[in-house]
């Protein structure tokens, strides 16, 4: 009676012990934890918690588990190439580790967005968008040619550009180009636009890696700056880089480099 009643307590001592662990592979344990792991970090990614989530989390680890022991009784784990490539795997995991939990002790607060969007902001102010038609060609004296005809009302400048440019996206609408800010385009042909004023277009042609502009100006507008709800990812995103680059200067200055 002693026996049975002492084996009976150590039954239920035990219990809990086994009930931790979900599966055994080939006798290696795969305990609740390690599940729970897997799942707060797919959890974290965007995933729901849930009783299929969490099965499916098993039999992967279970698969995992498999295939691993499989390879190291091949002696996978040996072979010098896979040590290397577990030793990158390890310093990357590391390496984001460290970056979030530097994030983490340096937040980007709403404070730092608000100030880095004044800043943008004030920065652009007084910029300009532009409403441009354009005629291209391959060489400039088609383009001069063309600029002489228009000027003496020969022909339209949009009757110039669906008969003539080689642009074929904005040739067959007539040149138009729509609105956009003058960093859109390459340099030659920007200064040209700022050069003009609504209404006006290019004496001369303008050369570009493209071949030979010919460019009117038929609207100014100043640039509608974003709100800071619209921009705001953005700004956080490349606030988080910047905290980041400067983080890693900063240890790569403390560091003893030979």
């Amino acid at each position: 009676m002693k026996r049975l009643v002492m084996f009976a307590a150590a039954i239920a001592i035990a219990a809990p012990v086994y009930a931790q662990n979900v599966a055994t592979v080939n006798g290696k344990p795969l305990t609740q934890k390690q599940v729970d792991q897997f799942v707060s970090l797919l959890v974290s990614q965007g995933a729901k918690d849930s009783p299929q989530l969490r099965e499916q989390v098993k039999q992967e680890m279970i698969g995992r588990m498999v295939a691993v022991q499989a390879a190291e009784k091949a002696g996978i784990d040996k072979q010098a190439s896979v040590k290397q490539e577990i030793e990158l795997a390890r310093q990357g995991i590391l390496v984001r580790a460290l970056m979030a939990d530097h994030l983490k002790k340096n937040p980007i607060t709403d404070a730092k967005i608000q100030a880095d969007y004044d800043t943008i902001k004030k920065e652009q102010a007084g910029r300009q968008e532009y409403k441009l038609r354009h005629i291209l060609v391959k060489d400039e004296k088609a383009a001069q040619d063309l600029i002489s005809q228009i000027k003496s009302k020969k022909i339209t400048f949009a009757e110039a550009a669906k008969k003539d440019s080689i642009d074929p996206g904005s040739g067959k609408n007539g040149g138009e180009l729509g609105w956009a800010p003058t960093s859109n385009y390459v340099p030659e042909f920007a200064q040209a636009v700022e050069s003009l004023k609504k209404g006006q277009m290019t004496d001369k042609p303008v050369q570009t890696q493209f071949g030979w502009h010919i460019i009117e100006v038929e609207d100014t507008r100043p640039i509608e700056f974003p709100s800071l709800e619209k921009v705001k990812p953005q700004i956080t995103e490349m606030l988080r880089q910047q905290e980041l680059g400067e983080y890693q200067q900063k240890l790569m200055k403390a560091a003893t480099i030979k």
